[in-house]
Parts: structure tokens; C-alpha cells; sequence
């Protein structure tokens, strides 16, 4: 074989679920009218509807994660849960050669809707449904893993599960970055009405103003705080983890 050949890699292996994945009854109750319905997908996933949700912000958290890539996305990428707009497509425009990325959803429609966007769907980009809380893959599969605003959506208890396993699937020395609400400033002007909001649409989304995500991270395996960022009045952060080698 020649040496200058690059070597190939195995693809990560994520089994299929022995039981079909059932929509979980928290997402069901809460969440349909903006995840689950088809018509809802239609309607919420629009630039100008995503921006006027997160206060003018959108574009800035998505830059937020693409600035962890500034060199491209190398290996094997895993972003738990699609989220609306043009974050997958920009992670995708990131893979380097011989870069993969690996989308998962408990939402088949989620799926469905992400592959739309993209240009190397099955190829370079596989869309698996999966339930956070249960990821059917091998420890220490990926070199990184994002969330994109979803521990806000989740029961403590499921929140605790699915950072627990983010952090189980990433490489030692691997990074998990997560872009979430964080608890504005008491001067913040629209700290009543993001409560409010949350008070009616997200109802487990307040307990980002109670604790630091870091308090539902799992004792093992360990992971480091490489970085804290906040942006907006301390309204959204950046937390990015570094798993111990």
C-alpha cells in the first residue's frame, strides 16, 4: 500500500434500537406543537422566526460553535438532536476530508427535515434516531459532540442522562461544547420576558437560571471546563468540556 495514502477509518458504530423508538411522553405533552408535527416543522424553521425566538441572537451562537472549528471539523462529529435553521449545513461546509458527522433525533420528521439541507446526506452525514438519553454506540466513539439548546427542553433526570452520555461517547481528550440559556444579569431588560416565556412554552428551561449545567454532569467520566463564554447580558453561554485522557 502506498504510505501517502491516507488511512481509512472505521465508521463509528451506532446499532440500530432493538425496540422502535418511541417519541418520549415529556416531548409528546410539552413539545409537539413545536417539534413533533409536521406542519409545526414547516412553520418554525425559518431564519426569522429562529432569530426573533433567541432575541437577534441566532447567527452568533451558531458562529459560537464554528469558532471551535476554526480549522475545519476532522474525525468523527456527533450533534445531539437536529436544531432548526443552517447549523448542520454550516457543520457540514466545516468536514475536512475524511471528516464525518453523525446527527442523531428521537423525531423521525427531525430527520427528515435536516436531510433537506444537506449536500452529502448517507455519505458524509448519517441521520440516526436515537434517543439522547440512550445513544447506541460504543465509549469514546467521537472526537466531539455538540448540543445545541437541548438540555433546556429535558427533565432534570433526562438531562442528567443525556449529558451523562455525551460525555461517555466522546474520545479522551475529546471535546463536548454545548450552547445553552444561562442566567442573565438582574439588570437584564428582558429577563421578565424571557421568564415568561419559559414560564409558558418551556417549562424545564428555568432550571438553566437555577443551576450551572455543570451541575448535571456525571461524576465519571471526568471531564475539564476548557471554556465559559456568555453572551447577551449573560442570557446564552458556550460551555465547552475537555474529557479526561
Amino acid at each position: 500500500m502506498n504510505s501517502s495514502e491516507p488511512t481509512k477509518r472505521n465508521v463509528v458504530a451506532f446499532g440500530e434500537s432493538p425496540v422502535p423508538v418511541g417519541t418520549p411522553g415529556y416531548l409528546h405533552k410539552i413539545y409537539w406543537w413545536a417539534y413533533e408535527h409536521p406542519l409545526a416543522v414547516r412553520f418554525w424553521d425559518h431564519g426569522f422566526l429562529i432569530n426573533f425566538i433567541l432575541l437577534g441572537n441566532y447567527d452568533r451562537l451558531v458562529n459560537a460553535v464554528l469558532d471551535e472549528f476554526s480549522d475545519g471539523l476532522d474525525g468523527d462529529t456527533l450533534q445531539i438532536s437536529c436544531a432548526y435553521g443552517k447549523l448542520t449545513p454550516r457543520l457540514e461546509s466545516r468536514l475536512n476530508e475524511g471528516g464525518r458527522l453523525d446527527v442523531i433525533d428521537v423525531l423521525k420528521v427531525q430527520l427528515e427535515n435536516v436531510r433537506r439541507k444537506l449536500k452529502w446526506p448517507g455519505e458524509r452525514v448519517r441521520l440516526i434516531q436515537c434517543d439522547a438519553t440512550r445513544l447506541n454506540c460504543p465509549d469514546a466513539s467521537y472526537d466531539q459532540v455538540l448540543m445545541f439548546f437541548l438540555p433546556h427542553e429535558l427533565p432534570g433526570d433526562k438531562r442528567r442522562q443525556a449529558l451523562s452520555e455525551a460525555v461517555r461517547v466522546v474520545k479522551p481528550g475529546g471535546k463536548v461544547i454545548l450552547v445553552e440559556f444561562h442566567r442573565p444579569k438582574w439588570w437584564h431588560p428582558l429577563r421578565l420576558w424571557q421568564r415568561l416565556v419559559f414560564l409558558l412554552f418551556e417549562p424545564f428551561a428555568t432550571d438553566m437560571w437555577r443551576h450551572d449545567l455543570t451541575y448535571y454532569l456525571p461524576e465519571y467520566p471526568e471531564c475539564l471546563v476548557e471554556r465559559h463564554e456568555t453572551y447577551f447580558g449573560d442570557l446564552y453561554q458556550k460551555l465547552v468540556l475537555v474529557r479526561k485522557k
